[in-house]
């Protein structure tokens, strides 16, 4: 078999999340396309969830290699005074109000000495252990998944060194991503930033990314061509092993982060508005939120006299997440309200896809998560001012939902099975062999 060396940071098995998805799912299905997996990953990272039910997924007797990473994270704790235990957030979600002096400037130093990331120093570590393990044992094409952006460096050198042909995957985006104003960078640093974005896409052999939108935003950073092969959904999540009961109440379900970029204060003014005028909506309503949230939910969800009515689960397992959302009668998808927001294509929303439950969607209606909607017939989008026609698509779902016929009329979604991506990445993977 061709062999493929991937760098991956804590998305891999024991970590949980959504993050760990697409690349466990590569590695799944890799060897039917005739290439062999090889992974590399930390011994020792900072994660935010634990799923070891994951573990099902790996394949038998593929090569795993770990080295141990040194992170800021033990100091970073210790200087904003949180206990060691405690889990950091991705994605600067704060589940407390108000952030502490040290904090700030937490996020100044992060932003702006640790550069592209806190795992920078993992880079020497890793390019010397990988060297000594290619001499050994070659591999026929380098990947690189990022963010974490330091993997991507790490790739560079190893392909210099080696002459490989290299693929870095970008799962999301470098300075284009929602929270990159957040960094509080100088000017020097962000031109740092820049500086190696661009070092990556000049470089790589090939650039996978997960949607249209973001391949035209890197098209506008550094021309080049760039493969979109989205997220995805796994059949074998879905498979019913046994009989779904669907929730008796109208259940509005969200799976995942919300952090303060999606939270929807559109959508808590709404279903205040029904809750009030619409007879029987108030006894029928459930809100399911799986996942950490953001305070300024709680505060929107207080504001608007919602709380009552929420159930709210801080983590499942995977194998318990896609049960969760053949359950629900709808399943709530949030784009963040951000500048790259055409471009966010969430794991969760090809799930979503595959639960077979009506998607109600929040966002750009111009954008790639608006397409895939629209291509799949699988739900309802309101862009993020447009109340009325949110209410109007609540309201849509949930008269089918009294007269008992509220279904999903999904279709054209096979390819976006994880098989079928991995497809089309191992045929990216022969070109740079061929070449």
């Amino acid at each position: 078999m061709k062999k493929a060396l991937i760098l991956t940071y804590y998305y891999w098995p024991p970590s949980g999340g959504a993050g760990v998805q697409r690349w466990l799912k590569f590695v799944k299905y890799l060897r039917q396309f005739g290439w062999e997996p090889v992974v590399y990953t930390p011994l020792n990272p900072e994660f935010p969830e634990h799923d070891e039910s994951l573990y099902r997924d790996i394949p038998e007797n593929i090569t795993i290699l770990k080295t141990p990473i040194s992170e800021p994270y033990s100091a970073y704790k210790r200087f904003i005074g949180q206990k060691k235990e405690v889990k950091i957030n991705a994605g600067f979600l704060s589940e407390n109000k108000k952030k502490r002096f040290t904090e700030n400037l937490a996020v100044w130093i992060r932003g702006n000495f640790f550069i592209p990331d806190a795992r920078k120093f993992w880079i020497k570590p890793s390019v010397n252990y990988l060297s000594d393990y290619l001499k050994k044992h070659p591999v026929d094409v380098i990947i690189s998944t990022g963010p974490p952006h330091s993997l991507h460096l790490i790739a560079l050198r190893l392909s210099r060194k080696f002459s490989l042909p290299w693929l870095a995957d970008f799962r999301d985006p470098w300075t284009n991503i929602d929270f990159y104003h957040d960094l509080m960078l100088t000017r020097r640093s962000d031109r740092k930033h820049h500086r190696l974005e661009r070092e990556v896409l000049q470089n790589a052999s090939a650039v996978t990314v997960i949607s249209r939108s973001m391949a035209e935003d890197f098209n506008n950073l550094f021309p080049r061509n760039y493969e979109v092969i989205t997220n995805g959904y796994d059949t074998d999540d879905v498979e019913l092993k046994q009989e779904i009961h669907r929730d008796e109440k109208f259940s509005i379900a969200h799976i995942g982060t919300m952090a303060k970029s999606r939270n929807p204060l559109m959508l808590w003014k709404v279903l205040s508005e029904l809750v009030k005028d619409e007879p029987g909506f108030v006894h029928d309503l459930e809100i399911k939120l799986v996942g950490k949230a953001d305070f300024s939910v709680w505060d929107a969800l207080d504001e608007a006299s919602l709380r009552p009515l929420v159930s709210k689960v801080d983590y499942l397992p995977h194998s318990e997440v896609t049960r969760m959302q053949q359950k629900s009668q709808v399943l709530l998808l949030l784009i963040n309200d951000t500048p790259n927001a055409k471009s966010i294509l969430t794991g969760k929303f090809f799930e979503y896809l595959a639960a077979s439950r009506p998607i109600l969607c929040i966002g750009p209606v111009d954008g790639d998560a608006a397409r895939i909607l629209k291509e799949t017939h699988s739900g309802l989008i309101s862009g993020f001012e447009d109340q009325q026609q949110l209410k109007q698509n609540i309201l849509a779902f949930y008269r089918e939902y009294k007269k008992g016929n509220l279904v999903s009329e999904s279709q054209n979604i096979e390819h976006y099975s994880r098989k079928a991506l991995t497809g089309r990445l191992s045929e990216v993977l022969d070109t740079l062999i061929v070449k």
